[in-house]
């Protein structure tokens, strides 16, 4: 049985972040995640969760200087201490709204400076999960389209840092928009990859609007992961069509519910 998240940094844009929350709940989720929430206070986020009733997952680190391109700090090479306060603000604000995961952002590395970075963020990332050993560390792979440059694209990368650090607390962001753009084959990647995935995310390919149309058959997908004993939540990270409310027809559509 599906357990589906309202992801707020797409749902509901139009309206301040405490009244997404309300909207989110009034529509059946009970669970939702951020993107950067940090205009909006900890304690403010906490209280409205709890007086919805919903259950607040995760938020992303700081994505650092947004004007010269940075998407994340944890693979830039001369930025480890501003990362090191970027993953700070995150777990603090997360451990008061009460947050059970960070999205540790990487950043948009240049080709020939890769390898390099690939040792930053090994050496970030184990740091990270030493300093927040109570909250589940995601590591997202993002697809070139998107985001030109991002350090990865592809699960296997997440993967073997994973492996490399061996850290528990350390888990794959899956998002099946960014695997269906980078990779497809996703059926293949979730049974392979399923001890290792901590979040699933799901938006349609190719368009990243609501998941009842394009490429992804995601009645086929929640079956996989049916089949696959995952447990854990679903975010809905897809930007809508239109009005959110209106788009959330698909949940019919697909025959599920939140």
């Amino acid at each position: 049985m599906q357990k589906f998240s309202a992801n707020l940094g797409f749902l509901w844009s139009d309206r301040p972040l405490l009244d997404r929350i309300d909207a989110a709940a009034r529509a059946g989720f009970k669970a939702v995640e951020l993107h950067w929430p940090y205009d909006t206070s900890a304690e403010e986020v906490k209280a409205r969760c709890a007086s919805n009733h919903v259950v607040l997952l995760g938020l992303n680190t700081a994505v650092g200087h947004a004007t010269k391109g940075e998407f994340g700090l944890a693979a830039l090479a001369g930025r480890q201490g501003d990362f090191i306060r970027s993953l700070d603000q995150a777990t603090a604000y997360g451990r008061i709204a009460g947050a059970t995961s960070i999205h540790v952002m990487a950043g948009v590395v240049a080709t020939d400076e890769k390898a390099k970075a690939r040792s930053i963020l090994a050496e970030n990332l184990a740091l990270a999960a030493e300093k927040a050993p109570d909250l589940t560390l995601l590591l997202e792979p993002i697809n070139q389209r998107d985001k030109p440059g991002y350090f990865y694209s592809t699960i296997e990368e997440a993967a073997s840092l994973i492996a490399e650090i061996g850290a528990p607390n350390l888990k794959i962001m899956f998002d099946v928009y960014h695997v269906g753009v980078s990779q497809g084959d996703v059926f293949t990647r979730l049974k392979r990859h399923l001890p290792d995935i901590g979040h699933v995310q799901i938006a349609a390919v190719p368009s990243r609007a609501e998941p009842d149309e394009g490429e992804i058959a995601y009645s086929e997908i929640f079956k996989q992961l049916d089949r696959l004993g995952y447990e854990g939540w679903i975010g809905c990270e897809y930007k809508p069509r239109a009005d959110t409310d209106a788009g959330l027809r698909w949940i019919e559509t697909l025959g599920v519910s939140l």
